[in-house]
């Protein structure tokens, strides 16, 4: 008999980790690698904040706390999201978790029953399908096609949608692509929506603060109707260069907010007790660095697109958000490296970009879609030029 459970049989190992992890051990042995994988800001954690979580240890805030977080802290994000967005939330609607990424899988766990449905548009975030999975559900993974921005159209969802349909998934701006969700998009999939009661929306905000020239929307906001069968899930890893703090945060139905909060209370209980006082500077102190960060990442994008576009055989369309490119990699597709080995899919040359030229990105099947590669922008101007010549070198070198 096994000791490892059945149930993890349909869990697929995480490719952006993957690739980082081979860029490490390439990097241990004295390959100069360019790490453009990695989902995070390369930014320092902003001064105010960093000096938050040291009050917070000088002044004794290292005991457990509620398990759905500090009230100042969900106080915080109350004020925020009604600042922001015009949304209004009791401080019981809201709960703290380890990262979004849990306070998503919380969810997901709190709501699924076996054999539940639920909606992912396509590019999707690696750990959409293997999360829903791992609580029960069924992934319905619904392809976008680049010519519509890689977006849910309305009438895909219609066709999407079952009687055991239980959420719809809405990531924007979108990892891996970048793509941002207009209030006319929202709207017209809130018209789909308002058909089918019985689906809810998970709608994943975790890049909300990094736009490009257009705005940003929410689904709650967009469509007040669709409030109370709305989860919104953000927290201050992105946009406040604090990955490593581990703060996320959801706000919506109060009954699903208690099931969260019972399911985290039985596992990792709260997050750190620092990086919640850590949070409230990063959500109340006027985040003036997510302005600086934003005009740094928009500087970055329009150098890669511009460089990728210049490479023989990928096409990079311009992303409204988030720190990500999903360029097409479908014009090298059937040539050879200068071993002989022919590149089948995007996986093939994603190895070859990291093997033969030192560059480490994704594979777009990681995302549920090829053949595109993903490439992280957060990175200095000087490693990403260095790295797009790489790639532009690379794709020359195919025959």
């Amino acid at each position: 008999m096994s000791l490892v459970a059945v149930r993890l049989n349909v869990v697929r190992p995480s490719e952006t980790k993957a690739m980082t992890a081979r860029a490490a051990e390439l990097r241990d042995q004295g390959t100069d690698v360019i790490t453009l994988s990695q989902g995070e800001p390369d930014f320092d954690t902003p001064s105010p904040i960093r000096e938050a979580g040291i009050r917070a240890i000088l002044h004794g805030r290292t005991k457990y706390t509620a398990v759905a977080g500090i009230r100042p802290l969900r106080e915080a994000i109350r004020q925020s999201l009604s600042r922001d967005h015009g949304l209004e939330y009791g401080i019981d609607q809201i709960t703290v978790g380890c990262g979004a990424k849990q306070v998503v899988f919380n969810a997901l766990f709190a709501s699924l029953n076996p054999g539940d449905e639920v909606v992912i548009p396509t590019p999707c975030w690696v750990s959409y399908p293997d999360m829903v999975a791992l609580a029960g559900g069924k992934p319905v993974l619904v392809a976008c096609d680049e010519f519509h921005g890689f977006k849910l159209r309305p009438e895909a969802l219609e066709v999407a949608i079952t009687p055991r349909t239980k959420w719809l998934m809405l990531n924007s701006p979108s990892n891996p692509t970048g793509s941002v969700y207009s209030r006319s998009d929202l709207l017209a999939l809130a018209a789909v929506l308002r058909r089918h009661t019985h689906v809810h929306v998970l709608s994943d905000d975790i890049y909300e603060k990094l736009t490009y020239n257009v705005g940003f929307a929410t689904m709650a906001a967009v469509a007040p109707d669709l409030y109370e069968r709305t989860l919104m899930v953000n927290g201050v890893s992105k946009a406040d260069a604090m990955t490593g703090w581990r703060v996320g945060y959801g706000a919506g139905p109060l009954a699903l907010i208690k099931a969260m909060n019972l399911i985290q209370g039985q596992t990792s209980s709260h997050t750190s007790s620092i990086s919640q006082y850590a949070a409230i500077e990063a959500l109340s102190g006027g985040r003036n660095h997510v302005e600086e960060f934003a005009r740094a990442f928009l500087e970055r994008r329009d150098l890669v697109v511009a460089k990728l576009n210049q490479a023989k055989g990928l096409s990079c369309r311009v992303p409204d958000g988030a720190f990500y490119v999903f360029p097409s990699c479908a014009g090298v597709i059937g040539k050879r490296t200068s071993d002989g080995k022919v590149i089948e899919t995007d996986t093939d040359f994603a190895m070859y970009l990291l093997d033969a030229f030192a560059v480490a990105v994704v594979p777009g099947s990681g995302f549920m879609a090829s053949p595109y590669i993903r490439i992280s922008y957060a990175s200095s101007l000087e490693h990403l030029t260095r790295a797009c010549d790489r790639i532009i070198a690379a794709c020359a070198a195919l025959s």
